[in-house]
């Protein structure tokens, strides 16, 4: 008994050890959950594997989008995110039932594989994938479409875009002619995000008319290739007027701002409707700075009648593979103009806007013919320096 009590002692230190350790494991449980909460979060607001690009990733990188991309600005970000990947994995759905019935998206006899980016599923999902995941980069454009306004380089912008290897911007930048103060630096932030073997593109096409714009696009880089799509000038100055006459309609009528005389037939070639329709003397501006053969003249109207032909010589001259054929397109008899079958990003036939294909208003055909003779001199020349007989005469 007595050696029992004597040893009683020995036990108190036992208690503070297990206190030590029940606070080193407290301490690491508290860690893996904080750790675990961390992780947690950071996969809420990852963008997630799964990208599709369509038309709304190519409006996100022009200043669109934002809700595609970004969710809504009023939920948590986790739910944001959350949000986020259903869209894209909703996107990503349809881009594959598109590319399963897409036309024209099978590989040709004896073709070779497809760019970056091409029309086949694999490759361009992948390319798409990467493009939102914020890879690839902003470049100055290699193509622009420099005119003519009214001439059908929206629809020539809308058609080309369908092709898996160009990325354009949607709105006319106007660096060349409005906004070169604001430097190079500034234009390629407008730029679209591309990957190696895509082209980068804009459409603005007052640069046809604009004096410095020539100079400036070379000094940006002179392998810049540079499209025209041209058309009718008497066509033309009639759309031209019926595009102002819609937002301004008391404007005077389209005989008497045609003529500086009336009586004499002297036309005023100050208007700008008129003006723009020398194309020989705007061509001549151009050719100062850039090779005849670095400049693609698109024809207006076989745009309408033929568009996958148009497509056809447009992607070649851009180095691109003929991807774009007749089984995008059908004619809408109630524009008058072609239209897509499947627009990008959309599983829809797609039209241009209701500001496209207005009905003109009834014009004097004297005067009409009037206009014809003065264009047709200018026309002749203008076939000459490009090699074309675009049929105006």
């Amino acid at each position: 008994m007595a050696v029992s009590a004597a040893a009683a002692p020995a036990a108190e230190p036992l208690p503070r050890s297990i206190f030590k350790k029940f606070l080193v494991m407290l301490c690491s449980l508290l860690m893996s959950l904080y750790v675990f909460y961390c992780l947690a979060d950071r996969c809420q607001t990852l963008p997630g594997p799964i990208i599709a690009a369509g038309a709304a990733a190519s409006e996100e990188d022009e200043g669109g989008g934002g809700e595609f991309l970004g969710g809504s600005a009023e939920l948590p970000p986790w739910q944001a995110a959350a949000a986020r990947r259903k869209r894209l994995l909703q996107r990503l759905k349809q881009r594959r039932r598109r590319q399963e019935a897409a036309p024209g998206a099978e590989e040709p006899a004896g073709g070779g594989g497809s760019r970056a980016g091409g029309s086949g599923g694999g490759a361009g999902t992948a390319g798409t994938l990467a493009l939102l995941l914020g890879e690839g980069s902003k470049r100055l454009p290699q193509a622009i479409i420099i005119g003519v306004k009214k001439g059908g380089t929206r629809a020539l912008l809308e058609f080309l875009r369908v092709h898996p290897d160009v990325r354009a911007v949607g709105a006319e930048p106007h660096f060349f002619d409005r906004n070169y103060e604001r430097g190079l630096a500034w234009y390629r932030e407008l730029m679209p995000r591309t990957l190696e073997g895509q082209i980068t593109m804009e459409k603005t096409p007052s640069y046809f008319v604009t004096k410095e714009a020539p100079a400036r696009i070379s000094s940006m880089s002179k392998g810049t290739k540079l499209i025209v799509v041209v058309r009718d000038p008497v066509t033309r100055a009639i759309s031209d007027y019926t595009q102002t006459l819609s937002k301004k309609p008391d404007i005077p009528t389209f005989e008497s701002l045609t003529f500086k005389n009336r009586t004499t037939g002297l036309i005023d070639t100050s208007w700008s409707a008129i003006q723009i329709g020398i194309y020989a003397k705007h061509l001549e501006n151009w050719l100062l700075h850039f090779p005849i053969g670095q400049i693609l003249f698109v024809s207006g109207e076989r745009l309408i009648r033929d568009p996958a032909g148009e497509l056809g010589r447009v992607q070649d001259f851009l180095g691109l593979k003929r991807i774009i054929t007749d089984k995008h397109f059908y004619f809408n008899k109630t524009k008058g103009f072609p239209c897509l079958k499947k627009a990008e990003g959309s599983s829809k036939p797609h039209c241009l806007g209701k500001t496209k294909g207005r009905t003109h208003p009834d014009i004097d055909q004297d005067v009409v013919q009037r206009l014809r003779d003065f264009y047709r001199p200018f026309n002749m020349k203008f076939y000459q320096m490009t090699g074309q007989d675009f049929g105006w005469d």
